[in-house]
């Protein structure tokens, strides 16, 4: 149940890549393997190891995975700075079978429990062991920053100033269909939009923990409610939901039609064609 929480699909059970177990105990071994035998014979690759080589396992990987988010994150900023496009840059790198599409999205940072909880406890035994791992100490140091970058790219969107301005947010849990808001983006960029004197008014489909975590905000029950006098509308969570909005009818509540997509959900042109002043994630501002 621990693990639905965290957002993890029930796929994952069914059709894992692997099966870590972290025992050298034969008699325990054979429970595992007669326990995990239906994955078995869908030929799921089942590791014995020691228990603290299991445990490193998990962690490396997900470090790994976290760098890799980190990784396709900067690139876009260096996408942005000389007229490149991440979306196809991450394509073209991912096609290489040696890297692998998947966690190439750029986007706010990575959140939640696994990514932060696992690169920080690695770090640390790393440092107790006397072995530090200077890359992971840094992903976790750029994916901090990452989060506030967002805000000023918000803020970079209105002009360089959003001092009384109203921002629309649009997701707050840290991914999509789920309610985790441990870690989420959302909890540092809305704080540092406040303090530069915005109000902000968000809505999440799940994201009922954000009311008691974000002081300040005006909590809506429906995109467009958020769109209602809005100067900015930002996107923070890729709901499907926000992938389907009525753009025209976003763009005559607003205030001003100027979106931040922070998850490219969006193609550029589109919203160019529909009159948006339009920012995203590693391409080029419309």
């Amino acid at each position: 149940p621990e693990f639905l929480r965290e957002g993890a699909a029930i796929e994952d059970f069914k059709r894992p890549d692997r099966v870590v177990v972290g025992t050298l105990d034969e008699r325990a071994q054979a429970v595992m393997r007669e326990l995990y035998r239906p994955l078995y014979l869908n030929e799921t690759p089942i590791l014995f190891t020691s228990r603290r080589t299991s445990e490193l396992i998990k962690y490396a990987a997900n470090a790994f995975l976290a760098l890799k988010i980190t990784y396709i994150n900067e690139m876009a900023d260096l996408c942005e700075a000389v007229g490149a496009d991440v979306q196809q840059v991450a394509r073209g790198i991912g096609l290489d079978g040696r890297i692998g599409n998947k966690f190439l999205n750029a986007g706010p940072g990575y959140g939640g429990s696994c990514f932060p909880k696992d690169t920080i406890a690695l770090v640390r035994t790393a440092r107790d062991a006397g072995a530090p791992l200077d890359l992971v100490e840094t992903t976790v140091k750029v994916n901090d920053e990452r989060k506030r970058a967002m805000a000023r790219k918000v803020i970079k969107a209105l002009g360089g100033d959003v001092k009384g301005k109203t921002v629309g947010v649009l997701g707050l849990t840290f991914k999509p269909n789920t309610d985790d808001m441990r870690d989420a983006p959302s909890l540092a960029i809305i704080p540092a939009l406040q303090d530069k004197g915005a109000t902000v008014q968000a809505f999440d489909p799940e994201g009922h923990e954000a009311r008691g975590l974000l002081t300040g905000v005006d909590f809506k029950d429906n995109p467009y409610d958020v769109a209602t006098g809005a100067d900015v509308l930002v996107i923070i969570t890729e709901w499907d939901q926000f992938r389907a909005l009525d753009l025209d009818r976003i763009k005559l509540l607003m205030n001003a039609p100027v979106l931040v997509d922070l998850r490219n959900i969006y193609k550029p042109e589109d919203m160019r064609a529909r009159g948006f002043a339009y920012t995203s994630v590693g391409r080029a501002a419309v």
